[in-house]
């Protein structure tokens, strides 16, 4: 068994290079909108403390689990409507650009 990672930065270190950069991006659309949120590991992946829990995300085998609390993915149905979604979960592909730049200016997804 694995190590837990200490903060965030231990954990995207640890990850293949080639998705280090969809992992930071992931990290930093949740800071843009919750820069106030605590940052920590919480079941051996990346978590978001504001008010309560805010968000997770983690790597997994064929994409990027982000993880939210109930009713927000139903709140935004429709912009999530290109994705794999749960109650409570998103999962960003790994083989595509997550589009979370053009989410936050409240444009579609990115096309690549």
């Amino acid at each position: 068994m694995k190590k837990a990672p200490k903060n965030v930065d231990t954990y995207i270190a640890a990850a293949p290079k080639k998705v280090q950069p969809r992992l930071r991006k992931v990290r930093a659309a949740i800071r843009k909108v919750a820069p106030d949120a605590a940052e920590n590991i919480s079941y051996g992946m990346p978590f978001y403390n504001y008010k309560g829990r805010l968000a997770w995300y983690g790597l997994q085998r064929t994409h990027i689990g982000l993880y939210l609390r109930p009713p927000v993915i139903a709140e935004h149905e429709r912009e999530l409507s290109r994705y794999v979604t749960t109650k409570s979960a998103v999962q960003l592909p790994l083989n595509r650009d997550p589009g979370l730049a053009n989410q936050e200016a409240g444009q579609g997804p990115d096309e690549t």
